[in-house]
């Protein structure tokens, strides 16, 4: 067949279209927790910058997982919930390169501030006394773009290669969203390079972090148990608990994913791979909230002055 131009190519996105009940329930499900995703993530990343006891490394780089959040979920979640309600889930070839764009960046990001977080929160308790030296305001704004900035270079490598295949009439993706490996397996071509920049980027962007996250954890481990009281070692590691919850349900979300096999039923894949999407920026503003005396006490602060004006 001859190539197509990117005008011309429209994309179905099949999602779960045999199973219309699932999908009206799956609209649902994924409304409130869209809602949660944005109620949740958007206090933390207003108190994060209005109160001063916040202004610390490890709330700034919680702000920058707030925002993340929201933007990878915001990339793909309101399209998603139309197409379960519409007939007609097509989507544009520009508008498919954009979610898939952003929505990688987004989870590339995430992998390398999650263990820029385990530095921080290694130098805060095996260098304690050095920590507002080491963790300066400077290091701190380069660790975040150097996040996002790799996150994004990632990203478009991966999108560039995706762009340049020819499409020549296959236009059904056999998911919810513009998934990257979805997206390049309707190319009629050869794309054996492009599944191995994706393992490649999968290895540097998932393990490599992850690593650096366990090193971390060892040296913080080793300095807590050193520790001789035991409320001394109970302080000390509640500072990093709800950063290591959140990199436990991160990475055992996509450890899953990867490790499990293929199921013969792809709806189970698919459903696996919407929890991923969802289900975990959800948890990450409630892990913070409920795990961290300092975040309630801020929000108990800002409601109380939210109060006393409505009063006044």
């Amino acid at each position: 067949m001859d190539r197509m131009n990117w005008t011309e190519i429209e994309f179905i996105l099949q999602g779960l279209s045999e199973y219309p009940k699932v999908e009206r329930l799956l609209f649902v499900m994924c409304l409130m927790m869209y809602l949660v995703i944005l109620l949740g993530n958007s206090p933390l990343i207003i108190l994060t910058l209005l109160d001063s006891h916040l202004h610390t490394p490890m709330y700034f780089f919680l702000g920058n997982l707030s925002f993340l959040d929201i933007c990878y979920t915001s990339s793909f979640i309101p399209s998603m919930l139309i197409h379960f309600l519409s007939q007609k889930k097509t989507i544009s070839f520009l508008r498919c390169v954009v979610q898939m764009s952003v929505s990688y960046t987004m989870g590339s990001t995430e992998c390398v501030l999650l263990a820029v977080m385990a530095y921080d929160r290694y130098v805060a308790i095996c260098n304690p006394l050095r920590y507002p030296i080491i963790m300066s305001k400077a290091l701190c704004i380069q660790m975040a773009a150097l996040s996002w900035g790799l996150g994004f270079l990632n990203s478009l490598t991966e999108t560039i290669l995706a762009i340049q295949l020819p499409f020549c009439g296959k236009n059904v993706i056999n998911h919810f969203v513009c998934e990257i490996l979805a997206f390049v397996k309707l190319a009629c071509t050869d794309i054996s390079l492009n599944e191995i920049a994706i393992m490649l980027g999968n290895v540097i962007f998932l393990f490599s972090p992850l690593l650096l996250i366990c090193i971390s954890y060892i040296f913080i481990l080793s300095t807590v148990l050193r520790i001789n009281s035991a409320e001394g070692r109970k302080k000390a590691f509640s500072t990093c608990s709800a950063h290591l919850t959140v990199v436990t349900v991160f990475y055992g979300t996509i450890l899953f994913m990867y490790m499990k096999p293929k199921s013969k039923d792809s709806a189970v894949d698919k459903l696996i791979a919407l929890f991923y999407g969802v289900v975990t920026p959800m948890l990450n503003p409630i892990i913070y909230s409920l795990r961290n005396t300092e975040v309630l006490g801020a929000m108990r602060k800002l409601m109380r002055r939210h109060w006393f004006w409505r009063k006044g």
